[in-house]
């Protein structure tokens, strides 16, 4: 399974993703995982002890729905999506940071910046299993804890829409300076993922490039169930 996952990792238009995440601030893939990779991972949220902290969005003004955060060690599936997708998008996360006149750059692979991580005080694993039922909804939030930040993470579509579930689609929104905020809706099929920006990304404006803000959530579920993995590359404090 680990080595399908990575081949299909491998195997996406990588140029023509980032060429898109530059343009709009998010990209869509192929499928990633089939469907029978997406009922394990479904199959793993009653598993209390592969998960190091669930959260019940509504008592924290989150939106309506669960996640949970795995525990490490992650699913060898996360595992292996978390490491074949971060040198591909490694090289976009330093072309950013140079562009927003950043200090940081990010290593060529993910074992030097969860080293990184871990230095700062953030050894919490990260990626997450959501669920949502009929009238669960994310607010638009960024998914940000500590000072390390990688500028883009993936979500992954675990459920087939229209059959199991209605509505619920992943919504982005961008507030540019002195602008009125723009949002954008990416629908997905199960198993494909949604490659997008954690924070900030840049602009190239009449007057140079700039930065603009992003924020992600889920609209409201019109009916039945949800599953998405969230795979974010820094690590928690």
């Amino acid at each position: 399974m680990q080595d399908g996952i990575a081949a299909r990792v491998g195997a996406q238009d990588w140029p023509g993703l980032a060429a898109t995440l530059d343009a709009h601030g998010a990209a869509a893939t192929d499928a990633l995982l089939t469907p029978e990779e997406c009922q394990e991972l479904r199959c793993r949220w009653s598993d209390e002890a592969g998960f190091r902290s669930r959260v019940v969005m509504a008592r924290h003004g989150f939106g309506r729905g669960e996640y949970q955060y795995f525990a490490y060690p992650l699913p060898p599936a996360v595992a292996v999506l978390r490491a074949a997708l971060y040198p591909r998008l490694a090289p976009l996360a330093n072309a950013w940071a140079e562009a927003l006149g950043e200090a940081r750059r990010f290593p060529p692979d993910h074992a030097a910046y969860l080293a990184t991580c871990h230095a700062a005080g953030q050894a919490k694993p990260t990626p997450l299993l959501l669920r949502y039922g009929p009238g669960d909804w994310n607010a638009l939030h960024q998914d940000l804890y500590g000072e390390q930040v990688f500028p883009l993470q993936v979500a992954i579509l675990l459920s087939e829409p229209e059959r199991e579930f209605q509505g619920g689609a992943f919504v982005l929104t961008e507030q540019r300076p002195r602008m009125q905020s723009r949002a954008e809706v990416v629908p997905l099929c199960q198993g494909q993922a949604v490659i997008f920006a954690t924070h900030r990304r840049p602009v190239r404006g009449s007057r140079g490039v700039y930065g603009v803000t992003l924020r992600h959530g889920v609209s409201r579920l019109h009916g039945g169930e949800r599953f998405t993995l969230g795979v974010i590359f820094h690590d928690a404090a």
